[in-house]
């Protein structure tokens, strides 16, 4: 008889290994998108195709559960789980055109429409033109039973409509909200619904009905409306927790089928990346063939520069920038002396001081000064702090103290924002935070009281919020980026009642209004003027409404990064609809762009999905900087003299019987001739081109040139800035 024990072993040691070697390979598993451009025309099953793809390089057994989702609507691809080997391996798939790991991205996180002067109208019925069209809100969700988003007034979804109310548990929509989906469907109480307050805040910015008596607290109380209160609200939660890749190519994916007119994304990755992986540049890239602009919050990792991530020219990409009213605080020290901080405050002292302690005073010895200072928690003393005002270097002390008991806080904080506190806090800048040191530390008994936050007018306004993230474009510097900005500082908007409205611990208050800052809130702005202007001019393509936000645009000044900082200026929705002149792009315009940044015929063709050709092998970054953007941009090296040529061309959307005049400011350190300098037109649609020569000498490194174009009819101005980058750096 043949023993059978050895084999027995074998085959018991190989599986333990097959398992063990699959369980390690598991391990490493992340959630990768395979992008594959458009969809095919004939018939094609996408979902199967993906599954066959991953069967090639899995196995059947993997290779169901690996698919995560297939994006089969809008344009081709899936996301799944793969080890990096099997990622190399899709990479070399025929048809595949980028495959990269999928990242979380973040958040970028009234009165504001009065101060850009579009007033508040009082007509009780909604226009059928105006609520026709439908913006997609990609974000945390919406709280659907706020007054923002009632439909009162609104009539059935319009017939184009082809979404769905896919909103989950508890979750209902109206003729308001005609559209809900979500994309985290593990969470049992998975649903649309906002449980944290940003999607609920841009959504009521960008359509939100009026609201009469809307405040915080009574702080910046009046009426909340959104810019475009007649349009309905698809909304697509991409966000919980984080906003992953996978989940917002799915939103693109759902959105243009679905057939909304804009969307607007206040979100962003903290890493810029390539086009073709880069996911809200490749869904707002199918959307912009659709015929829908999508527009982007910048970001807020200023005043840092190179820091905005939203670099694609299709693209609508918003800075943030204050508006005329602003909140402020003030302290009452104990020796009599006022200081005026920023916070929204909205608990009301007694009348009678508080001990004031230093964190540095109030910490465990084992802590350093410098770090005690800032009043981490693992620092600070409890005891100490308990019932007292504590004064800390670092926003860690808004939070530790609030956790340990104290009854106020006094902070350094330097950006040009307030932000909601949790208990009675002062942010002081560091001159004035100084003051306040030297008077605790003055005397053995320092109190102070912290008085309730009020809103005063700023004359200064508008001013580019300092946390805005900067241009250049670090892909292609011949596109100016940010293209524009817009309030984002201080915004009064809905928000969710279940989520705390200073976003710290232990804040229980629930409020349907909340004051937030961010490009997240400046986004939605300019989403909401787009879909004004489309309500004049329906027929307008995604690039001409853009041109017209930003020609039409007000100049700014006073910042360090000039239009890479601001862009084209402050957005002006009452001009916007009468931009007499537009720079129009086509989807073949953006192609050409592509295929002179480095892109090939083969990969252009998986992407459009048509016969797209790119006429040269080796990029030309002349025909870059000859897109018809409105707006002129180029990067230079330091301490050589340079002169540039660009051309551009206006389409006629004004009187058909015009003449225009060029005017190039001066005082800009660069030599700008414009040939023609007049250009007549004798119809509606007439199109001419000029040229624009720019020459400057020797600058140093870092510098940014600015000036601009304004073509003027005597009446009517169309700005084109003209930015220089001065710098080694791409």
């Amino acid at each position: 008889m043949t023993n059978c024990k050895p084999v027995l072993v074998c085959m018991l040691i190989l599986a333990i290994g097959k398992f063990l070697f699959v369980g390690a390979n598991e391990d490493r598993r992340k959630v990768y998108i395979i992008y594959m451009g458009s969809l095919p025309r004939d018939d094609y099953s996408p979902a199967s195709h993906h599954l066959n793809m991953l069967q090639q390089v899995m196995g059947d057994d993997f290779a169901t559960n690996s698919l995560i989702t297939s994006y089969k609507r809008s344009f081709n691809g899936f996301a799944a789980n793969l080890t990096e080997q099997e990622v190399q391996n899709l990479n070399r798939l025929e048809g595949v055109v980028s495959v990269f790991e999928s990242k979380t991205l973040h958040l970028h996180t009234t009165r504001s429409w009065d101060f850009l002067g579009l007033q508040e109208t009082t007509k009780e019925t909604i226009s059928p033109i105006e609520s026709d069209i439908v913006i997609g809100v990609f974000d945390t969700g919406i709280w659907p039973e706020s007054d923002s988003f009632s439909d009162k007034g609104f009539g059935p979804a319009p017939k184009k409509w082809k979404g769905t109310c896919a909103g989950g548990n508890n979750f209902t929509c109206n003729n308001k909200i005609i559209g809900a989906r979500y994309y985290y469907s593990k969470d049992v109480n998975a649903s649309a619904r906002d449980e944290v307050g940003h999607g609920s805040h841009t959504s009521s910015i960008v359509a939100g009905n009026k609201v009469k008596d809307a405040s915080f607290y009574g702080i910046a109380g009046g009426t909340a409306r959104g810019g475009f209160p007649s349009a309905r609200i698809a909304v697509y939660k991409v966000c919980q927790g984080g906003c992953g890749d996978a989940a917002i190519l799915a939103a693109f994916d759902d959105a243009i089928a679905d057939g909304v007119d804009f969307i607007t994304i206040s979100l962003g990755s903290n890493s810029r990346s390539d086009f073709k992986k880069d996911p809200i540049a490749i869904g707002s890239f199918h959307a912009m063939e659709k015929g829908i602009l999508a527009v982007n919050s910048g970001g807020n990792s200023g005043p840092l520069k190179r820091s905005i991530t939203s670099l694609a020219p299709w693209l609508f990409s918003v800075a943030a920038s204050s508006m005329d009213r602003r909140i402020i605080d003030k302290i009452s020290l104990g020796n009599g002396v006022t200081l005026t901080g920023k916070s929204v405050n909205t608990f009301t002292p007694n009348g009678t001081k508080v001990p004031l302690i230093v964190g540095e005073h109030a910490s465990f010895p084992n802590c350093s000064a410098a770090i005690a200072a800032a009043c981490p928690i693992n620092c600070l003393d409890h005891k100490q702090v308990e019932g007292k005002v504590v004064l800390c270097s670092t926003l860690l002390g808004l939070q530790s103290g609030f956790e340990y008991g104290a009854f106020g806080s006094i902070i350094q904080y330097e950006q040009n924002m307030s932000l909601v506190v949790p208990y009675p806090t002062s942010g002081l800048d560091a001159k004035t935070y100084t003051l306040a040191l030297s008077y605790a530390n003055s005397t053995t008994s320092p109190q102070v009281e912290i008085l309730r936050s009020e809103a005063i007018n700023d004359t200064n306004a508008p001013l580019i919020a300092s946390f805005t993230s900067r241009g250049p474009n670090v892909i292609v510097p011949e596109i100016m980026k940010p293209d524009i900005s817009a309030p984002g500082v201080e915004i009064l908007a809905a928000f969710s009642p279940i989520a705390s409205p200073s976003e710290i611990g232990g804040d229980k208050r629930s409020v349907k209004y909340n004051i937030l800052s961010g490009t997240s809130m400046s986004c939605p702005h300019v989403a909401a003027i787009a879909a004004y202007v489309k309500s004049f001019h329906p027929d307008w393509s995604p690039a001409a409404i853009k041109s017209s936000i930003m020609t039409t645009a007000k100049p700014m000044n006073g910042a360090e990064d000039k239009e890479f900082a601001y862009g084209s200026g402050h957005v002006d929705p009452v001009q916007a609809i009468n931009p007499r002149l537009v720079f129009d792009l086509s989807k073949d315009d953006y192609v050409n762009l592509l295929c002179n940044i480095g892109y090939d015929t083969q990969t252009i063709r998986k992407i459009c999905g048509d016969n797209s050709t790119c006429l040269s092998s080796t990029p030309q970054r002349s025909i870059v900087r000859d897109i018809n953007y409105p707006a002129l941009a180029i990067q230079v090296l330091p301490m050589q003299p340079f002169e540039i040529n660009f051309t551009r061309t206006v389409t006629n959307v004004g009187s058909a019987n015009s003449t225009y005049k060029v005017n190039v400011p001066s005082g800009s350190n660069m030599n700008i001739t414009v040939v023609p300098q007049v250009i007549s037109f004798k119809s509606l649609k007439e199109k001419h081109s000029f040229f624009v020569n720019v020459a400057g000498g020797k600058f140093p490194d870092n510098s940014v040139l600015s000036s601009s174009l304004v073509w003027t009819d005597g009446t009517h101005s169309v700005r084109c800035p003209v930015v220089i980058d001065v710098s080694q750096t791409h």
